[in-house]
Formats: C-alpha cells, structure tokens, sequence
C-alpha cells in the first residue's frame, strides 16, 4: 500500500506578525479601557467627598479671621470660654519658652531634615496662633475641619502645627513653676491639714485627697492591648489613671496611662511610696474603699469611710462622714478635668502610648495653671473663703498664701517612671 507523505502547512512571516500586530492592539484597547474606568472611578469618589480647600476658607490666617478676633480682643470672657486661660496667662505662657520655641525649632516634615533652619515668617500662624490653635482643640471636641474655617488652615496643616504645638507647650510647662506637680514638703503639709480641719474638724491630718479617672480609648487593633484595655468593671476599653489633689485644689501626684484593666491600687503604687518614704507620720490622704491600705506602713497614711453594714461608734460614724464629705473634692478635681478639657470626652488614640501620654501630661500640667494662675477651682472656692470671713483671717491668709504659692519654687527633676507624672 503506497504511503502518503503530506507535511503540515507552516504560516509564512507575514501571516505570524499580522496575528501578533492584532493581539498588542487588542492589549492596548483593553488597558486604555481599564484606564479610563480607573479614572471615572477616582473622579466619582473625590466628587463626593467632603473636604475643604485654600480657596474654600478665609485668605490670610494670621488676619481677620474668628480666632484672630478673639485674640486681639484680649478679653478675658472670651480667652476662657475658647482656651481655657485669661489674656495673662496666654501671655505668660508664650513668653515662658512657647514663643521662642516657636520661632527657633523646625516643624518635623518628612521632606525636611530635622536639622534644617526654621522659617517661622513664612509660617501661616506665629507663636499666638500656633498655641491658640492647640489650646482651642485641647478645649473643646471640635474636628479639624471646624478648627479649618475658624484659624483659615486646611485641615493638613491644623493636624501638623496641633501636633508641633503640643510638644513645645509641654516642654514649657515642665520648665515653669506653675506647671509642675509636687508632692507637699515640710511645713506645707500642716499649713494644707489646716485647711481641711477649718471645714472638718475630725480630719486632723488630712492634707490631700485621691481618686481614680478612666479615660474611654479607642479599641486597639492589637488583640493584646485590646485585652489589657478593657476593664470589665465599667464594660469598655479604658486608660486608667490615678490623680491626688490638695485641699488648695492643685495636682500633688499624677499616675497616668496605665492600661484600663489595672486596679486603682496598682495604678497609684507610686502613690503609696510617696506616703511612706515622704509624708511624715499623723498626716494622711482621704480615698475610698478601692485603695486598699493593708500595709502597716500605710495604715496611717490612707483613710477610707467605714463599709456599709459595720459596727462602729457615733465618733467614729460622724467621722466617717467628714471624710466622706471632704473625699469629694476629688470628685471635684476629676469633674474640673474633664469639664474644662472637652478632648478628654472623645476616646483616647489606643496603638500610640507615647502620644497618650503626651496629650494627658500636657492636660494635667495645664490644670495646674488653672488652678495657680487663672483661678478656676472649685476645691479653693470652698476651703480657701474659710480662712477670708473676717478682716483677721484675711491677714492671715494673705501670709499663709504667700507660704503655700510661692512664685518661684525650688528648681525639680521631672521623675522619669513608667507611667507617673510628679516633680520632685
């Protein structure tokens, strides 16, 4: 049988680049209909989102805009109602290391070396501005685009200069003698018992009261800090810290940022080694019953009211309840916190601990100068009108203040602990 012998047909050159030519146009047809959707996609999404720019807000935000108004102004009314601190106090703080800080220190940018040469003429706030800025946003829950149209910035450089700003006023505080928080020394410890006692007899010894603040935070993305936030006690995930304030209403110690699920009694461990090691014996500060004060060497030193249910004597339950009484003015100190520092109501930042502690630190030290200088405490109101009823006692306060206020303190180191804030 003859074979048949047939090769297949093999395409010429011409038939091969044809074939190819169509398959790279078809390639590009795609991609540039991909492309175009792409483009309708991203056109559509900025379309419909709300943001503001220049051209949307006032033209020049060191001239005539709302904030501009309030600080040339310089009323006293409106530098309280909108930052917290009267015309002086503004001032002093400037002039105490904020402005020239301002002026002298590079705004941290990823494009600019950190060493390079401030320019703060071409800056759109100055030193004024820049505090302002921070203060109106550490008073209040404005977001940054209320803060935009009030300080004529787009919202990236409010969150820029905020951010600055923050760092440069806590720096100053923790150099000026009424930013910082210490523990009573010597004399000043009768001279704040004496305080107590023209109020409530019973407490001889009390100097100073202490209580526990939880802070709402924000739930961390990692399961751990998740965990160590949340506190079951109040169902939700907290920053716990403890406060102790004097009966003159100021901040003694600070025990800040401590994971929400920690007891009170762990949070203030550094509490119990100031009574211990720097509060002579008979004084003592007034707590509830979640302090515990076991300890020999604090038995003395922390007084709660008796609990519910026990056997005690008239003298003992008419003590009971001055303490109680006088325990307030920790709820006092907590509420003018809170109440003043309207950023404390929104949740705290849950993954960046270094920046809770900046903004608390800067909070607390900020109390302090309310207290000291602006003269917004309710604990002085109360205490403090005892010792002014009659000409004579006015004499004598007005010495007495001179012991317990002095305008310039000894010179502190800033105790450098894991969560504790208090000069030394």
């Amino acid at each position: 049988m003859a074979s048949h012998l047939q090769d297949a047909h093999l395409p010429s050159d011409t038939e091969s680049d044809d074939s190819s030519d169509e398959h790279e146009r078809t390639a590009a047809f795609l991609l540039l209909v991909l492309q175009q959707a792409a483009l309708h996609q991203a056109q559509d999404r900025a379309a419909h989102r709300a943001y503001l720019t220049r051209h949307d807000l006032l033209p020049h935000p060191r001239r005539q805009t709302p904030f501009q108004q309030v600080l040339t102004g310089e009323v006293d009314r409106a530098y309280i109602a909108t930052m917290g601190l009267d015309v002086k106090t503004f001032k002093r703080l400037l002039s105490a290391g904020f402005e020239v800080a301002w002026n002298t220190t590079p705004i941290p940018r990823s494009e600019v070396a950190p060493s390079s040469e401030p320019r703060p003429h071409q800056r759109s706030l100055d030193a004024a501005g820049g505090l302002g800025l921070l203060l109106y946003w550490l008073n209040s829950t404005m977001i940054d685009k209320t803060l935009s149209q009030l300080f004529a910035l787009v919202p990236s450089t409010i969150t820029r200069y905020r951010e600055f700003a923050l760092h440069l006023l806590l720096r100053t505080l923790q150099h000026i003698p009424e930013g910082r928080i210490l523990w009573p020394k010597d004399d000043e410890f009768a001279q704040l018992r004496d305080l107590v006692v023209a109020r409530h007899p019973l407490l001889n010894g009390a100097f100073g009261s202490v209580d526990g603040l939880n802070l709402p935070t924000a739930t961390s993305s990692d399961e751990r800090w998740q965990n160590a936030q949340y506190n079951g006690w109040l169902h939700g995930h907290f920053t716990s810290n403890v406060l102790v304030f004097s009966a003159s209403g100021e901040l003694i110690h600070a025990a800040i940022n401590a994971p929400g699920s920690w007891h009170d009694a762990r949070v203030a461990s550094k509490v119990y080694e100031q009574l211990e090691i720097k509060t002579p014996e008979g004084f003592y500060l007034a707590a509830d019953t979640a302090f515990p004060h076991n300890r020999r060497t604090l038995k003395s030193k922390i007084r709660t009211p008796l609990k519910s249910g026990a056997r005690a004597t008239q003298q003992e339950l008419q003590f009971t309840d001055q303490l109680v009484s006088y325990r307030q003015s920790a709820e006092w100190g907590m509420r003018a916190i809170q109440g003043s520092f309207g950023r404390l109501r929104l949740p705290l930042d849950a993954n960046d601990a270094s920046a809770r502690h900046l903004l608390l630190e800067t909070i607390f030290r900020l109390h302090q100068i309310r207290v000291r200088l602006v003269g917004i405490n309710q604990l002085k109101n109360v205490y403090e009108p005892i010792w002014t009823e009659t000409k004579e006692l006015k004499h004598v306060w007005r010495n007495l203040q001179t012991m317990l206020f002095p305008e310039i303190r000894r010179a502190d180191r800033v105790a450098q602990f894991h969560y504790v804030v208090v000069d030394e």
